[in-house]
């Protein structure tokens, strides 16, 4: 049954040329923006003020039972929407998660991520992923540490990044220090009920001299939904290939080598 909150959201909406439209302007996905249209689900505090900023209601009023709220707007006059126009940039952005579904809940968490490291050929690295949605848009965080001899400092490196799904998880992040990398990475999605591990390619510059644009296989194995932080990102950093704390599986399938019958180096399903 509908709500007197998803009737007075639906009201507010016809006002405008789409939903579409109410999405973009409000930088919203159309996923999380339908469950609040259909009374699935209730926005966060911060989420409503936003909304009645928009609209130009106040918390209360777009609380109050439909048919009352009905006669309030109609005696309105129209909310002037030449504060909401967006960048051409937000409306690509925008446009480009419309496309993302809606079922990325179940990959929040944390991830150890393994491939050979860019920056430290030979060497296979573990960073630290944390995913978490945010007004119905999941980003992640990637912290990396490295330390290639006993004798150097360790260098620590934090990326901020998005999620978006398709037929497959996209996922694009900027390193936030120098700010002078991209990484993407996509993922395989898993279609089971409880996530293990992930795998796909991953495609950047080597953090070195070189900058070398590169690419590799990577593999995300699933933690849960909390870890101990100060442990977690002890265990991270770079391992011999033969490093007994790396397991055979996850070296297998990170392995770069190209079969004779490819003629790209292409993820694999694990």
């Amino acid at each position: 049954m509908e709500t007197d909150f998803s009737q007075n959201l639906k009201l507010l909406c016809s006002y405008y040329k789409s939903i579409a439209e109410v999405c973009r302007r409000l930088e919203i996905n159309r996923p999380q923006f339908n469950r609040y249209l259909y009374a699935r689900s209730r926005p966060s505090a911060n989420t409503l003020r936003r909304f009645c900023d928009f609209f130009g209601v106040e918390e209360f009023e777009i609380m109050l039972p439909h048919d009352q709220f009905q006669r309030l707007i109609q005696v309105r006059p129209q909310q002037s929407q030449q504060h909401y126009q967006v960048s051409p940039v937000q409306a690509h952005m925008d446009k480009l998660l419309e496309f993302s579904g809606s079922d990325l809940e179940k990959y929040l968490g944390y991830y150890f991520e393994y491939y050979y490291s860019f920056a430290c050929p030979g060497k296979i690295i573990r960073t630290l992923i944390a995913m978490e949605m945010q007004d119905g848009k999941v980003f992640y965080q990637r912290a990396e540490r490295l330390q290639e001899r006993s004798d150097e400092k360790v260098s620590h490196n934090k990326y901020f990044g998005l999620v978006m799904l398709t037929d497959r998880l996209f996922m694009v992040d900027y390193e936030s220090v120098n700010r002078n990398e991209l990484t993407q990475t996509i993922l395989f999605p898993s279609y089971k009920s409880h996530i293990s591990r992930l795998s796909g390619l991953k495609m950047g510059v080597s953090d070195n001299i070189e900058r070398m644009p590169c690419a590799a296989r990577v593999v995300y194995e699933y933690l849960g939904q909390s870890v101990d932080m100060r442990k977690a990102l002890q265990m991270c950093g770079l391992y011999e290939p033969d490093d007994k704390h790396i397991e055979p599986s996850l070296k297998a399938a990170i392995d770069n080598r190209v079969a004779d019958h490819e003629w790209h180096l292409r993820g694999r399903a694990i």
